[in-house]
């Protein structure tokens, strides 16, 4: 089966999605699909299953900036690998972003899958939206969102049943024999895996981890992750200023090694999490997680079982959490093993015959 991928964010931008239809892309590979997909990039992409279909502009929304496209240009390019491509199925993610998922929704004579992957509390522009979505809607053959939350945020625009399919993770890459990132200073380690937007919560991490130095000796926050909230540091005073290991944006391929060299990791955003691809790589990693107790966190993580979840915006309850399972070896070794299992739940050896059943589905009238 062909199956063209579309991609609304910047294919060289770090984020979730790319990494989720990247991987789905490699697997579809293996199971002898032929897969393309379609983005925007600032520059050039050497990956050759992905086209790249024009120059993205960063546009705020609901406190992180999204590097969409949207332009005539980038509708021919898109039309064109249609044309060229002949997909059988065309799979669209987050489809009502105004960029290059919505263009190939509207230019495909192909069956079209869409997987929303967005949650938000509350969304006064999808709500006055809503009714022009609904229209564009109707190209789609099978909507599909990665969580119950993501549904639930999509739902008032789709006016049509959606089927949950989670996203996948290469949980064998982190689950794998990596060796610990060299270079690391000695200690406790907690890792921050997340972009520094203001919904991922540095600052309560911060705060957390000025509460924690107090109590914990050779205590290291190591941040693999970079954005505005990284002026959150200034909080702190220059001796725990200095136990911040500040890597920047680490390419996805390049994580296993600090998951390896962790001891615990924290992921706590103040909401918008649909699901937490980076919660379920700590967990496949043997990683005990704490992170906050919201929608699409709750979907992956049970707190007691594979982590605990705390309040969001409360850097006392974080700062807890994260001093029971460092200081508790019986605890963190529980919540780690009971994580490796949750996340093979969420294997792409698990997932991909789930949206080969939908792709079967929706291509089974033409055939």
């Amino acid at each position: 089966m062909r199956v063209l991928l579309s991609c609304p964010y910047a294919w060289d931008a770090p984020g979730g999605v790319q990494v989720h239809v990247g991987e789905l892309a490699g697997r579809l590979g293996s199971r002898g699909h032929e897969a393309l997909i379609l983005a925007p990039a600032r520059g050039t992409v050497e990956a050759s299953a992905v086209r790249v279909v024009g120059r993205p502009v960063r546009v705020p929304y609901g406190g992180k900036v999204a590097p969409i496209c949207f332009s005539r240009r980038s509708w021919s390019k898109i039309r064109e690998a249609l044309r060229v491509f002949e997909p059988d199925v065309v799979h669209v993610h987050e489809p009502f972003s105004p960029s290059t998922s919505m263009l190939t929704m509207a230019a495909s004579t192909a069956p079209v899958v869409a997987t929303f992957h967005a949650h938000h509390e509350r969304s006064r522009l999808l709500w006055s939206a809503a009714p022009v979505l609904r229209g564009l809607a109707r190209s789609i053959d099978a909507a599909v969102a990665v969580s119950e939350a993501a549904a639930t945020f999509a739902a008032q625009a789709v006016g049509r049943p959606i089927e949950i399919v989670p996203n996948g993770v290469d949980v064998e890459r982190f689950g794998g024999a990596a060796s610990p990132a060299p270079g690391l200073p000695e200690g406790r380690r907690i890792l921050w895996v997340n972009r520094l937007d203001p919904q991922k919560g540095f600052p309560v991490m911060v705060r957390a981890f000025a509460r924690l130095t107090a109590e914990l000796e050779g205590l290291w926050l190591i941040v693999a992750g970079d954005g505005r909230d990284r002026e959150a540091l200034g909080m702190l005073s220059e001796p725990d200023r200095r136990r911040v290991l500040m890597l920047g944006t680490v390419p996805n391929a390049d994580l296993p090694a600090y998951h390896a060299a962790a001891d615990v990791f924290a992921a706590p955003a103040a909401g918008h999490e649909s699901f937490g691809i980076s919660l379920v790589e700590a967990m496949a990693a043997g990683l005990p997680v704490v992170a906050t107790d919201i929608p699409g966190y709750r979907e992956v993580v049970s707190d007691g079982v594979e982590g605990l979840l705390v309040p969001p915006h409360d850097p006392g309850a974080l700062a807890a959490a994260l001093r029971r399972v460092l200081t508790d070896p019986a605890l963190a070794a529980s919540l780690g093993a009971a994580g490796r299992r949750r996340a093979r739940t969420f294997s792409w050896d698990a997932i991909v015959p789930r949206l080969e059943a939908v792709y079967d589905r929706v291509t089974a009238p033409a055939r």
